[in-house]
This record gives C-alpha cells, sequence and structure tokens, in this order.
C-alpha cells in the first residue's frame, strides 16, 4: 500500500514541474517571444506533457535490487613434500702413485735481433689535391606563350577592380544618423509597440536612442533606415526587415494597421 502511495506522489510531483515550466514558457513565449495567445498556449501545453512523461521516467520508475556477493571459501595449497633419493653413493677410485722423472733442462743459445730497416721520411710539402670543376647549370626550359583566345581581350577590357565589405561596415559608412530626441517628452511618446517588430523589449532600446514618436520613423531616409539598423544591438537588420517606416507613415497619419488593433484590444502583449 506505502509502494502505491509513493508512486502516485511521485508521479503528482513530476507533473506539477512539469506545469511549473510549462506556465513558464507560457509567460516568456507572450513576453519576450510576441507570440500569439492560443500559440503559446499550445506550445506551453506540449512542453507540459513532454516534460511531464519524462519526468515520471526518471524519478518514479523502481530501482534495481543490489546484488549480493557471496566469498567463496579460501583453498589452502597442498603440502609439498621434499623428493626420496634412493641413489647410492658412487665408489671412490684408489689413488695412483706418482712417479718422479729426472728432466735434464737443454741449453739453448741466444741469436741476436736483426735490426731495423730505414724509414724514409716524407716530404715536407705535399702537393694539394684537385680543385673539383664547378657544375654547369642547366638551362632554364622555354615556355612558349600560348596563342591569346577569341574574346580575350574584350573580356580583359570588361573586368573591374572588387573588394569584399562587411554588411555591418557597409551600413555604417553608408547609413546616416537620423534625428533623435535627447530626452523623453512629456506624454511619454507614442507607442511603437503597435508597430510589428518592435516588443517591450525594443521600445525601450528605441526609447534609450532617443526614438519616442511614429513621425520619427515615419521620415526616416535609406541612409537613416541603415544607420537604425547597424546600431540595434542584437537586432541588426530589423528596422528593414519588418519595415517600420511603412508602418509609422499609417500610425503617424491616425491610421491602424492588423497589428496595432490587436495591440490595442490587448491580444499580443
Amino acid at each position: 500500500m506505502s509502494n502505491m502511495s509513493g508512486k502516485a506522489s511521485c508521479a503528482l510531483m513530476s507533473w506539477a514541474m512539469a506545469v511549473a515550466v510549462g506556465a513558464l514558457a507560457f509567460v516568456l513565449l507572450l513576453v519576450l517571444g510576441d507570440w500569439r495567445f492560443m500559440q503559446a498556449v499550445f506550445a506551453s501545453g506540449l512542453i507540459v506533457a513532454v516534460l511531464g512523461l519524462v519526468f515520471s521516467f526518471l524519478f518514479c520508475r523502481p530501482l534495481p535490487q543490489p546484488v549480493q556477493m557471496t566469498a567463496k571459501p579460501a583453498v589452502k595449497p597442498a603440502a609439498v613434500e621434499p623428493p626420496v633419493t634412493t641413489a647410492e653413493p658412487a665408489p671412490v677410485a684408489p689413488a695412483e702413485p706418482e712417479v718422479v722423472v729426472d728432466a735434464v733442462t737443454p741449453v739453448v743459445e741466444a741469436t741476436p735481433e736483426p735490426e731495423p730497416a730505414p724509414v724514409p721520411e716524407p716530404d715536407a710539402t705535399p702537393e694539394p689535391a684537385p680543385e673539383p670543376e664547378p657544375e654547369k647549370p642547366a638551362a632554364a626550359p622555354v615556355i612558349k606563350p600560348s596563342a591569346p583566345l577569341a574574346g580575350q581581350a574584350e573580356l580583359a577590357s570588361r573586368k573591374g577592380n572588387w573588394t569584399y565589405t562587411p554588411e555591418s561596415s557597409a551600413a555604417e559608412a553608408d547609413g546616416e544618423k537620423p534625428e533623435l530626441l535627447d530626452a523623453p517628452p512629456e506624454d511619454g511618446g507614442d507607442d511603437l509597440k503597435q508597430i510589428k517588430g518592435i516588443g517591450p523589449k525594443m521600445e525601450k532600446m528605441c526609447n534609450d536612442m532617443g526614438i519616442y514618436r511614429f513621425s520619427q520613423v515615419a521620415s526616416w531616409s535609406d541612409a537613416e533606415v541603415a544607420w537604425v539598423d547597424a546600431n540595434l544591438e542584437g537586432f541588426k537588420g530589423r528596422v528593414s526587415r519588418d519595415e517600420w517606416v511603412a508602418q509609422a507613415k499609417l500610425l503617424a497619419e491616425g491610421g491602424e494597421t492588423e497589428f496595432s488593433k490587436r495591440v490595442g484590444d490587448g491580444g499580443v502583449y
């Protein structure tokens, strides 16, 4: 009975943790991810289902029983008896009598040693060895120019100079800083989140740069768009990709877009 209650409590805790993670993912998708409400609900529900099954499998499965090891009795080695030798001792031969022989020492006359032959003295100045003749360098191969192809001169005249410039460097070189506000206006400025592509974090970044009005964004030229694209840290290229200028022109004239209507109804943030 206690084992069943333990499994039930473990499964309950696993699903509780999965629900907590899913709720956190739901909030993050709405606030930071700019997701729709139903999309965030579906994604967080999928996360809860997957994590609930994974946590239940990891934390609630029974652990394997430990294997008991039985010690084997030690076997003592058998005592080794020394070998018994039955060889008989070898017989001792009798000593032979010594025979003494008188030796006569012969007298040998000394012969005179021959005198060594005289060694000729070497010449004081040896002849120098002949120097080796220098090797002649091999003749370089002659490469004959190939005949020009048809149209080669015309193609060479059309060739131009090409240099690679990184995208960020080109944007900073060609860009022009737009008109920015030194301080926020008294009314706090427009709700820039009505422009698709600007969330709460992006709006704060724009305010820090001095962008508070739809009219500012609507008046940007191509060079000013390039400057803002290059200076949005972590979101480079967002202005031109999401077409901020076209949306800001419509909102500055008092119009609405489909995205701004959803923001006004509270369906986005």
